[in-house]
């Protein structure tokens, strides 16, 4: 359901939680070979995600990512929205353009609740809860 880059912004904002703002800000090539991704895409996600205001950045020596207590505690619904937009929530299971509620893909009527259970999830999950028990030895799969 999430693409790639959504999935990427994720494992992103997870890893810059860990981080105090009082540590030195990780910079692009830290996260992308942190989170094992593409340094071009992460510089990409990340700049999107600053847009956004759902991380800061910093230039200079001392520069790079961060984000505040707030910014932890935001829903991950945001990180979502900012990337992917709202499509992934009413998205075909199959991937059929015009598939609705009045013409159903054979699928559809399976896959609905699920779509709406993942919504509910990402409404009710924040990026402090994701990294709370994260073992970040998991980002190196």
């Amino acid at each position: 359901m999430l693409s790639l880059t959504c999935k990427a912004s994720i494992k992103a904002m997870i890893y810059l939680s860990s981080k105090t703002e009082a540590e030195k800000k990780p910079s692009v090539i830290e996260i992308a070979e942190f989170i094992n991704e593409n340094e071009h895409t992460v510089g990409k996600l990340l700049q999107k995600l600053v847009k956004k205001k759902i991380i800061n950045s910093s230039k200079g020596p001392n520069g790079g990512f961060y984000i505040t207590e707030t910014q932890k505690n935001q829903q991950l619904i945001n990180i979502i929205y900012a990337i992917d937009g709202n499509d992934v929530f009413e998205q075909c299971g199959l991937g059929l353009r015009k598939c609705n509620d009045t013409r159903p893909c054979p699928f559809h009527n399976d896959f609905k609740p699920v779509r709406e259970l993942f919504r509910k999830v990402c409404i009710e999950k924040h990026i402090s809860d994701l990294s709370e028990n994260m073992v970040y030895s998991t980002f190196k799969c």
